[in-house]
């Protein structure tokens, strides 16, 4: 079974998708981003052993002076249902479940070989015809715009492109972290959809990531979006754990 370092993956997401600031205190990263993309503007704790809920009122500070109202990223572990239940007394709701998902590298080499044929592209930077992707049927754009600041903002991403007669469909980016590959910014446009594009994407990112000599990937999807689930899960991505994001407290 794959050893499952928990800091180094929260380290590893916020490297993807820099939050300016981003402040470490007492075993947590705050997020202090005004944007809309919930991991770039919220608290994770860096260990899944039971919290002190005496952290609760600093954090929530923290938020304040930044002009932000305080959110929580919290895993669905017996730890924490002790830090839920003070959350919950202080006016927070939990919402928007999450699930961190890991694989090897040769699990995903291996995985199914659709999309034949398709040619992946890798950027330095994403370019105009990237984000645009994002901003494409089907997606907000206001989100997918904050989705792109923060992609770009990464100093250890490469950006993934496949393209149709000139016109970019589907784009991922990954990010190469704390000893992992961050699996970000999967997007493929409707009209493209269901050809194997992020299959071909993500088989693509292994072989990156192997000749870098890294052997483990991750990524996080909504649990609402089982579409997703079901490509990552083909590809050899298993559940790590599950976090929900606890907001509407004190602001």
């Amino acid at each position: 079974r794959m050893k499952i370092d928990i800091e180094s993956i929260e380290r590893g997401t916020l490297a993807a998708i820099p939050p300016d600031p981003l402040f470490e205190r007492a075993g947590w990263l705050l997020g202090l981003d005004h944007g809309t993309v919930g991991r770039a503007h919220s608290a994770v704790p860096l260990q899944h052993t039971q919290p002190d809920a005496a952290v609760i009122p600093m954090i929530c500070e923290r938020y304040a002076a930044q002009g932000l109202a305080p959110v929580f990223r919290i895993p669905d572990v017996p730890a924490f249902d002790g830090f839920g239940q003070a959350l919950s007394a202080a006016g927070f709701k939990a919402d928007r479940p999450t699930l961190t998902m890991v694989s090897t590298v040769a699990q995903v080499q291996v995985g199914p070989q659709t999309g034949d044929g398709v040619q992946v592209e890798w950027l330095d930077q994403p370019d105009d015809d990237w984000a645009a992707v994002f901003l494409g049927e089907g997606f907000d754009p206001v989100d997918g715009a904050h989705r792109v600041r923060l992609l770009r903002r990464s100093n250890c991403t490469a950006y993934a492109r496949v393209r149709e007669q000139g016109v970019t469909v589907a784009v991922g980016s990954a990010c190469f972290s704390h000893g992992w590959v961050g699996v970000h910014g999967m997007r493929t446009a409707q009209a493209a959809r269901g050809r194997g594009m992020a299959s071909a994407i993500l088989g693509d990112m292994a072989r990156l990531a192997a000749d870098r000599g890294l052997d483990r990937m991750f990524l996080q999807v909504e649990a609402a979006n089982v579409r997703a689930q079901a490509l990552y899960a083909r590809s050899g991505f298993a559940l790590a754990w599950q976090y929900r994001y606890w907001a509407g407290g004190p602001a």
